[in-house]
């Protein structure tokens, strides 16, 4: 107890004793008596003594509310005393040397940096400055200067800018003093005028006098020498000065010298330090050229690989590697334009535009690479710096938020005149039809009850479940009206009946069971023997499918001519494709010889069972001839005659969990490294074109050893193939049409493929500055062979995948002055399982026009018209001349009695679409899910059909889905940038969707909800964007105009409900928020002009899930189509909410839906605003963004200005979510 009491009394006298001593200090400064400078000189020794021994005392001096640094320098700004200022500096110094760059901040908040930059001023006007006095004043400046953002500012107007500079010159022998000189001036060099400034008065050849060859000796003050040299060769006119003195092959000696003599690696740090100063000056295009004169790309490349076994020099790598690829000279793609390679005549070219821009391009012009600098607009020097620059706010601002209160409130405009919109009225038949003359399923009114007669039930796709086992039992279940217990607790079914396919219940029985037992060999061999012989009749007709999705009917007009013998058939290609008589349709080539030996070998009724397990995941509405019927009335600009067997074929999702996959590290330096490898060995690339559809006579390669590729198929996209190496390849893709961007979407066919083999694919023209493909994302390949082993899915394939900026460039009058003009490159090897087979790649799960079509005719031919009102209408023919479908969807009324025909026309509106952008193909699935759900003769579905009127749009951009494009339509233009004053020539699709909502607010009936389904290239999970006034401004930090705002929080209940139900969806990711770049996007016009509160964008990932039940998991059609069912049962949770009155639905149901949302995860964390780059940075630090010059000194921008989330107050919490959701 002594000892405690002891330690106490000691602190609080020493804290008491330093007190008393600023105390005395504070008022000598007042008294300013000039015989008080002994007792300063005594004072400052003894606090300075304190603060050496206490670390207390060094916090006490910087806490919030003392003085104490306050009376330091005061007394340092007053004192002539040589000691007390020495004592003083060492104070300060002591002070700041510890606690991180707060106590630094402190000293520069109370006017340090002013008061130290004028005693700097003062004493170097001394005939002999003092050393001890000059070195102590430019450690503290070198200290405190990286936390005042204005020091260089301050420097050059109190004339001490070029001090430290005089006294380096003077003193190159003196080591001790010119040390923190070179750190005052790589701060000041962080101010681009200083470093003009600075460069003039010869610092840059002052660097390269102490920096020098491999020497033990001085190694601190060579390192700080190198960072000094690489701030000021930042500034463009030091580089330019530096190359022309040669310095750049002075650095790469220097640089080698240093690799091959630290053997031990002890002196990494200066090795990275000459590395800087070569990115540095590399930075212009003259430092490039020199860089690339003096072999630095050989030089490099042979250091980095040799550096490559010692973990610890992986900043060397990587630094390595980022100034090589760099400094690989920028090449032009090898096209003879990069403009599609497809033409499309505008009935209309718009006066302003991209479109525009590109019809307007001088001839030759638009693939030109720039021969100006990456960062800099033009060579002459602009480096005046605006004196105000450090008063930018260092808080994260994003200037694409709203902040006009005025243009954020809704305020609905028609834009068109009511007589103008009658046109729309036909589209809307159930507000006027009185049922007289229809069948309904009773005259008097009744609850419903599910018929039994409506055909066997088909699995809704609901990832996790293992329905197989269930479709028996539904069978027995259905003789039975009423719905037991547990019959509502069952996976869901989606029951699908084909009308008038099926006269005897026993006949259907005996076909139900052929199918289910259709073995694997029969699939192998009938399909092998005839596909390559397969011609399909125009009068072919499809009653029945097995598992596949397909059926080779032996009484049909189909040739099934055995491959080895007899005549061949006359409708055969010479390449052994199949034609279709009437539309020249063919399916690409079978280059498989026969199915391998794996399903020949197994016993009738282990593949029967194997068949039996996969009927239940088989899609319903999946017809290979309807699909060819479909196909034959698609309407292409490159007039597609092929198809391609997944279309054809059809996929059903695989049976395995395909995870996230695990990136090894280093994968990306060692691809660049791999590029690099063509310009050091040029003789070693092959650089053969191998398929270009600019060249339609490029022959295909003959040699067995060389993949042939096609993609003359609906949707496909690939415009050339250059073999590399062996087996590797450079695909290049097509911008989309009248366009010369958009290069994301890939979709081709491969054959002639070897087994045991890695083959390298390039995609070297992606524009997108990142990519999922760099954290997991696997692109898909579907392998006819294993179709034919009843295996027909798209499956996750790739090792050593990365995406990252190219050589590749194209100059910024072709990108439309856009500041992105590198490419980017996606790169993956694949290893193939079946020699000869046939593969398809795909940038995500392909869906095409003509599925939708033939998916559309299957729900209506299977619907029971007397329970559901289905109605397919063409809203509008595209530009090409296709037609975009639009579907009608709710229950017929129970009766033709006034009351229920009332009900049926006053049934609220849901407004769906989907499919805008062609490239996001998930929003094509989830559409699939949502129909099918809807479509389903499932309760809850029916109970869903009553509470709602669907109008959907299922594709927005026909035309851009057919020809492959990956954003646009044929006009070349973003159609979800057109909603605000869309063109009826231009954007057919938009205007009429647009004039339908129009026409709904004109009669007063505007939609509960309107989504639009997309999906996201760059984030995880599925979430939604809505429209919120309150959240807008309150990101916005207008915390006082938020607070007053009164606004409906019941645009957030649907998202909630979807995060308490739908497995792959984050509230998380949610945003409210609207931006003045989405004004113009179909949720953001719909919210504004139409009024719909509840308007929103729906994005499903193209990669996975990082969080939920399929956490760790790539998303797959499974998943996808369960997120459009469930946000069905989400709208049936929205419904109870907002009229649960007329809220009807079996307890059971009720009960289950409660049991699931209560066992599902809470989420806690608030909406917050998403920025597109969601994701962490790898260990391997190699940049991935377009803008790799621009690294910041981690050591001079320590914690600097950090962002803090805004007071969450403001916006409605999750809390407040889910009491307006239990209410």
């Amino acid at each position: 107890m002594s000892k405690i009491k002891t330690s106490s009394e000691k602190s609080v006298s020493t804290s008491s004793r330093t007190m008393s001593l600023l105390s005395q200090l504070e008022k000598i400064n007042l008294d300013s008596v000039l015989r008080e400078a002994d007792n300063a000189r005594y004072i400052t020794s003894k606090i300075l003594h304190l603060v050496q021994s206490q670390e207390k005392t060094r916090k006490e001096m910087t806490a919030k509310g003392s003085t104490a640094i306050e009376v330091i320098l005061s007394t340092l700004e007053n004192t002539k005393d040589h000691q007390t200022i020495l004592n003083i500096l060492n104070i300060l110094i002591e002070v700041v040397s510890a606690g991180g760059g707060r106590r630094a901040s402190v000293l520069v908040n109370k006017g340090g940096t002013q008061i130290l930059l004028q005693l700097l001023l003062t004493a170097s006007k001394d005939s002999s400055p003092n050393e001890e006095l000059m070195v102590l004043l430019h450690t503290l400046l070198a200290k405190i200067g990286p936390k005042d953002k204005k020091i260089g500012m301050k420097a050059r107007i109190n004339g001490t800018l070029n001090i430290p500079l005089n006294l380096v010159k003077q003193n190159l022998q003196n080591h001790r003093l010119i040390l923190p000189c070179l750190q005052v001036l790589r701060v000041y060099a962080t101010n681009s005028v200083n470093a003009v400034s600075l460069g003039k008065n010869g610092v840059v050849e002052l660097m390269f006098k102490i920096i020098g060859p491999f020497s033990k000796k001085n190694t601190s003050l060579m390192k700080v020498a190198l960072d000094t040299l690489a701030a000021l060769l930042k500034s463009k006119t030091n580089a330019r000065r530096a190359v022309d003195k040669g310095y750049v092959q002075v650095l790469l000696r220097i640089y080698v010298d240093w690799h091959h003599h630290d053997s031990r690696h002890r002196y990494m740090l200066i090795r990275k330090g000459v590395l800087q100063c070569i990115k540095s000056v590399t930075n212009i295009k003259l430092g490039r050229k020199a860089f690339i004169d003096a072999n630095g790309m050989k030089i490099l490349y042979n250091t980095s690989q040799e550096c490559l076994a010692v973990r610890t020099l992986d900043p060397l790598v990587n630094t390595s590697s980022l100034i090589m690829r760099k400094c690989f000279p920028k090449n032009r793609l090898p096209l003879p334009t990069i403009k599609s390679a497809f033409h499309f005549q505008l009935p209309v070219i718009p006066d302003s535009g991209p479109v525009a821009q590109l019809y307007n391009l001088p001839p030759d012009v638009d693939d030109v690479v720039d021969e100006s600098d990456d960062n800099d607009d033009t060579e002459t020097e602009s480096e005046i710096e605006t004196e105000n620059d450090g008063d930018k706010d260092q808080h994260f601002k994003n200037d694409d938020i709203e902040t006009d209160i005025n243009k954020l409130r809704p305020t609905q405009d028609l834009g068109r005149p009511m007589e103008e919109l009658k046109m729309y009225k036909q589209f809307f038949p159930e507000l006027s039809e009185n049922f007289q003359e229809c069948d309904l399923v009773s005259k008097e009114p009744k609850p419903f009850v599910p018929d039994a007669n409506l055909g066997r039930p088909i699995v809704v796709p609901t990832a996790g479940e293992e329905p197989s086992t269930e479709a028996k039992r539904v069978a027995l279940k259905e003789s039975n009206p009423l719905l037991t217990e547990e019959y509502n607790r069952r996976p869901t079914f989606l029951e699908l009946p084909k009308m008038g396919s099926i006269k005897d219940s026993s006949l259907h029985q005996q076909n139900d069971q052929s199918n289910l037992l259709l073995s694997s060999e029969r699939l192998s061999q009938e399909i092998v023997k005839g596909l390559n012989r397969i011609s399909l009749q125009n009068n072919a007709k499809n009653d029945h499918y097995y598992s596949t999705g397909c059926e080779l009917k032996k009484e049909s007009k189909t040739s099934l001519t055995p491959r080895a013998g007899g005549k061949p058939c006359e409708h055969v290609s010479p390449c052994g494709s199949s034609l279709f008589e009437g539309s020249s349709v063919q399916l690409g080539k079978l280059c498989c010889t026969g199915v391998d030996s794996e399903e020949e070998d197994s016993g009738s009724s282990s593949s029967g069972e194997q068949v039996m397990l996969e009927v239940s995941d088989v899609s319903p509405v999946h017809d290979c001839d309807l699909y060819i019927e479909m196909v034959k009335t698609t309407k292409s600009i490159p007039e597609y005659s092929e198809v391609a067997y997944p279309d054809y074929f059809g996929h059903i999702p695989p049976p395995f969990k395909e995870p996230i996959l695990e990136r090894p590290y280093g994968v990306q330096r060692t691809k660049i490294a791999q590029d690099i490898e063509r310009l050091i060995h040029q003789n070693d690339i092959i650089d053969r074109v191998v398929y270009d559809l600019d060249n339609m006579s490029c022959s295909v390669p003959e040699e067995a050893d060389v993949l042939k590729f096609n993609s003359k198929f609906e949707s496909g996209n690939l415009r050339k193939v250059i073999q590399i190496r062996k087996n590797e390849y450079d695909l290049i893709l097509n911008s989309d049409i009248n366009s010369n961007h958009y290069h994301q979407w890939f979709y081709f066919e491969v054959s002639g493929m070897k087994t045991g083999t890695g083959y390298r694919f390039n995609i070297i023209n992606c524009e997108k500055s990142n990519s999922q493909f760099n954290y997991g994302m696997q692109p898909l390949m579907y392998s006819v062979q294993e179709a034919l082993h009843s295996r027909p899915y798209w499956t996750r394939v790739g090792t050593d995948i990365c995406y990252y900026k190219n050589h590749f460039s194209r100059s910024s009058i072709a990108a439309g002055g856009q500041k992105g003009k590198s490419y980017y490159t996606i790169t993956f090897t694949v290893t193939f399982q079946h020699k000869d087979d046939v593969c398809y790649f795909a940038y995500h799960y392909p869906y095409t026009y003509s599925t939708l079509k033939m998916h559309l005719q299957k729900l209506e031919s299977m619907h029971n018209p007397q329970q559901i009102y289905f109605r397919q209408d063409v809203l509008c023919e595209t530009l090409a001349g296709n037609s975009c479908p639009l579907v009608t969807i709710t229950a017929m009324p129970e009766s033709n009695y006034y009351e229920h025909i009332c009900q049926f026309r006053n049934r609220p509106y849901i407004f769906l679409s989907a499919r805008v952008h062609p490239g996001e193909t998930n929003a094509s699935w989830v559409m699939k899910g949502t129909l099918e759900y809807l479509m389903s003769n499932n309760p809850s579905a029916q109970c869903l059909r009553q509470s709602y009127i669907f109008k959907i749009i299922p594709m927005l951009n026909p035309d851009g889905v057919i020809n492959g494009n990956h954003r646009c339509s044929l006009s070349g233009e973003d159609l979800n940038r057109q909603w605000q004053n869309p063109n009826p020539d231009l954007h057919p699709t938009i205007y009429h969707a647009k004039g339908l909502l129009q026409y709904l607010a004109a009669i007063k009936r505007l939609p509960l909800v309107y989504c639009d389904y997309h999906g996201h290239s760059r984030k995880k999970n599925v979430f939604m964007y809505g429209c919120s006034i309150k959240e807008t401004m309150w990101h916005t930090n207008v915390n006082a105009v938020s607070c007053d705002l009164m606004e409906d929080p019941g645009y957030r209940a649907l998202p909630k409900i979807l995060s308490q139900t739908a497995p792959a969806f984050c509230m998380g990711s949610c945003s409210f928020v609207v931006e003045k770049s989405k004004e113009s996007t179909a949720r953001v016009v719909v919210w504004r002009e139409i009024g719909v509160q509840r308007s929103y964008t729906m994005e499903s990932t193209l990669c996975g899930c990082d969080q939920g039940k399929y956490k760790g998991l790539q998303i797959g059609t499974r998943e996808l189509e369960e997120m459009g069912a469930k946000f069905c049962v989400g709208l049936l949770r929205l419904k109870r909410m907002t009229s649960p009155v007329e809220y009807s639905l079996p307890s059971s149901l009720l009960d289950i839906e409660n049991e699931l949302i209560e066992s599902s995860c809470k989420v806690t964390s608030p909406t917050t605003y998403v920025l597109d780059e969601d994701e962490p940075r790898f260990l391997e630090e190699v940049d991935y963004s377009a803008e790799s010059n621009d690294d910041q000194d981690t050591e001079l921008a320590d914690n600097v200005g950090g962002y803090e989330t805004p007071n969450q107050e403001d916006g409605l919490s999750d809390s407040d979510s889910t009491r307006i959701l239990l209410s």
